[in-house]
């Protein structure tokens, strides 16, 4: 017996193509103007970060005497500050000083925050109200007075800052996770990996943490901002980032004093935090509308109609 083909005429409309969930970001955010902007910053950003030292046409401490407070001009674009030193080499070297305070600072917050969260979420009762207390303490210090606490404590410089803007932002990514957990905890699929005798790590690690990371990665993108955002105000008063190691904020504190006759001083590293800070929070936004649940079903409804 001869198996021969279906007839197209029968053969049902062609099926939807599959599109992979990181593709489908992609795809929302090329189409979001702003958000395009905002990764153009911050990719200016990370180059800056990798290759401002290579890039920077002057040294960042290389003193001139000879032309101290000079306007922007055709050799130094930014103009020189009280010292001669070329304000935009200072301020394109000091973009790795803020990536750098924000990655590390934020991973702290990311790894501490996460990992308290989730085991609140998870276990809940006596361990959740411990824990969750402990963040509510945190939480009801205003972020920069904790801040300057802490580099209070532990001494100025770098290293603490970052730790300093970690522990600070912690309690909001504990929060962040708690929620999203107890949302997740009761879903069919944890219940069946509970049953099949899995242990509470591996739950947590393979079944709730995959399904709590859209908000946990729009909470990331803003907090960097405000991660370099509070560097920049710890800078500024001067317990951040330690001369003679450049920094936006401590660039704008160099130049609290020139604002009339050398107004260049602060004004691009101020520009700088601004459109960072800006980019960030576009970012941001953008991701949390495509990651939201329902654009998500919007648009498996327009691939389908």
């Amino acid at each position: 017996m001869s198996v021969t083909e279906p007839n197209a005429e029968h053969a049902g409309p062609a099926p939807t193509p599959h599109v992979s969930e990181r593709g489908r970001v992609w795809a929302a955010l090329r189409r979001n103007k702003p958000a395009l902007a905002g990764l153009f910053i911050l990719a200016v950003l990370v180059v800056a970060g990798a290759l401002g030292p290579l890039l920077a046409p002057y040294g960042i401490n290389e003193v001139d005497a000879d032309h101290l407070f000079q306007g922007p001009s055709r050799d130094h674009p930014f103009g020189t500050d009280d010292a001669g030193r070329d304000v935009f080499s200072r301020v394109l070297v000091a973009a790795r000083v803020s990536l750098l305070v924000g990655l590390v600072s934020v991973g702290i917050a990311l790894l501490v925050g996460v990992t308290i969260g989730l085991v609140a979420g998870y276990y809940r009762g006596v361990v959740d109200n411990v824990l969750m207390r402990c963040m509510d303490v945190l939480f009801a210090f205003p972020v920069l007075l904790l801040a300057v606490a802490i580099v209070a404590v532990l001494g100025r410089g770098l290293v603490t800052a970052m730790v300093a803007i970690g522990v600070v932002y912690t309690p909001i990514f504990a929060r962040v996770t708690r929620a999203s957990v107890l949302s997740v905890r009761e879903q069919v699929f944890v219940t069946a990996a509970v049953s099949t005798g899995a242990s509470d790590w591996r739950i947590m690690r393979r079944h709730v943490l995959p399904n709590i990371a859209a908000p946990l990665i729009v909470q990331t993108s803003l907090s960097l901002a405000f991660a370099i955002l509070s560097e920049a105000a710890l800078s500024f008063l001067g317990l951040g980032i330690q001369p003679p190691q450049p920094s936006w904020g401590r660039m704008l504190y160099d130049g609290r004093g020139y604002v009339q006759d050398a107004w260049w001083m602060g004004l691009f590293p101020g520009l700088a935090i601004f459109l960072v800070v800006l980019a960030f929070n576009i970012v941001g936004d953008a991701l949390r509308d495509v990651l939201d649940p329902r654009q998500l079903t919007k648009d498996e409804a327009r691939r389908t109609a």
